[in-house]
């Protein structure tokens, strides 16, 4: 995707404070439906994302996965842990997305933002 432009429109309308160990703090901007897509083509429509722009990364629900009508297990490979994003067509099982585990327990991926409008 190098060649082709992103564009992520952001309309931000009200901050919302959200209660961390360390106090209250103004983290989130707004939300509203994005559009993403997994480094291997995997994509997904969220209804409910929530927007901050102190974030460094984002966080992809079990329940976000499950919405959009994909699977998900775990597996290990050479002493590597990965979350396997699945699909089930016709009675055959398609791992669509291999996510590698982070020694924290964190499995991670790079993201594409197709669409996002932050209300």
């Amino acid at each position: 995707m190098k060649d082709k432009k992103e564009v992520v429109k952001i309309i931000l309308q009200s901050d919302a404070h959200i209660n961390t160990i360390s106090g209250s703090s103004k983290l989130i901007k707004g939300s509203e439906r994005a559009i993403l897509l997994l480094s291997k083509g995997t994509k997904f429509v969220i209804n409910d994302v929530l927007f901050s722009i102190k974030s460094q990364r984002n966080l992809l629900s079990f329940k976000d996965i499950r919405i959009n009508r994909y699977h998900i297990e775990t597996m290990n490979e050479k002493n590597i842990e990965y979350l396997y994003i699945t699909n089930v067509e016709y009675g055959k099982k398609y791992v669509l997305e291999r996510l590698p585990a982070f020694s924290s327990g964190l499995y991670y991926t790079h993201i594409s933002a197709i669409e996002a409008h932050v209300n």
